[in-house]
């Protein structure tokens, strides 16, 4: 299975252990992610000032993904949903794909909707599967308690993301039970991290994050699981913040899926980046 991996802005500025990981457990499962060369800004940001100018910016990486022949793959919930969005949006709106092909003319680009749009996960879930997913796990999980974080845009808006249930997503279960760990229930757990918050009121975002860290740590849980590169800051970069804040310690490791699938396929935590992490993982790692 090939894919054209689209690594957005975030990930290659302060995730990289996010697609480090991925790309090494997507070899332990026979998938190519190819470098989407040239490709530029999903969009989503500049949508909220102008929002033809982010969908041309958006069709642009998917006709890139359309020239290679392959499906686009992201890591990253606000790429996601952004392209999945203009993608809906240009198959169902004729106006709005002759505007956006007018403009995309003129970088000698066109969109023609050939390519679909996947977050890692949904690889992993439905174009692998569970059972080829088990066949490669050589370290079970099994003395770990994990508490999931699959954030917002993964799931919303519904009706042009046609993945789960965004009233009780179910996309992590599995996907943490194949590793062996233990998937661990916790009070507000559909709750946003707060991190979308930090942009107009950061106050109001950490506690939010206080709330939800809160609630994890009486779950006893031995880390978080995210999929999501902005969620993954939220708990582990600003868990260290929030600590500073209120002079309280959480120290609830943060580990992005793929680091987690990657520790049960064998996988040292060096090659995972684990160490990348901002909140120390070495307790968890003495529990395994």
């Amino acid at each position: 299975m090939k894919y054209a991996l689209f690594s957005g802005c975030n990930i290659p500025q302060k995730e990289n252990a996010y697609e480090l990981s991925s790309v090494k457990v997507a070899e332990k499962l026979d998938i190519q992610l190819i470098n989407l060369e040239y490709s530029n800004c999903c969009g989503y940001f500049l949508g909220f000032i102008d929002k033809l100018s982010s969908t041309v910016l958006a069709a642009r990486n998917l006709s890139l993904a359309e020239e290679k022949g392959y499906d686009l793959v992201t890591l990253c919930n606000g790429c996601f949903g952004q392209l999945t969005r203009v993608n809906y949006s240009l198959q169902t709106d004729a106006s709005l794909l002759k505007k956006v092909n007018d403009r995309l003319g003129d970088v000698g680009k066109k969109y023609t909707g050939k390519t679909k749009v996947k977050h890692f996960t949904q690889v992993l879930l439905q174009d692998v599967g569970i059972p080829k997913i088990k066949e490669t796990i050589v370290k079970p999980l099994t003395n770990l308690r994990i508490a999931p974080h699959w954030g917002c845009h993964i799931v919303r808006p519904e009706k042009k993301i046609h993945f789960d249930d965004p009233e009780d997503p179910k996309i992590l279960d599995s996907l943490i039970g194949v590793t062996g760990a233990q998937l661990v229930d916790f009070l507000d757990r559909k709750m946003c991290c707060g991190g979308p918050v930090s942009g107009v009121d950061e106050k109001i975002a950490l506690q939010i994050l206080r709330e939800k860290l809160g609630n994890i740590q009486r779950s006893k849980a031995d880390a978080i699981v995210t999929v999501c590169p902005f969620c993954h800051i939220q708990f582990d970069l600003n868990q260290l913040t929030l600590e500073d804040e209120y002079s309280e310690s959480f120290q609830i490791p943060v580990l992005h899926y793929p680091q987690l699938l990657g520790l049960a396929q064998g996988i040292s935590p060096d090659e995972l980046g684990v160490y990348d992490n901002r909140v120390p993982v070495d307790d968890l790692l003495d529990t395994l």
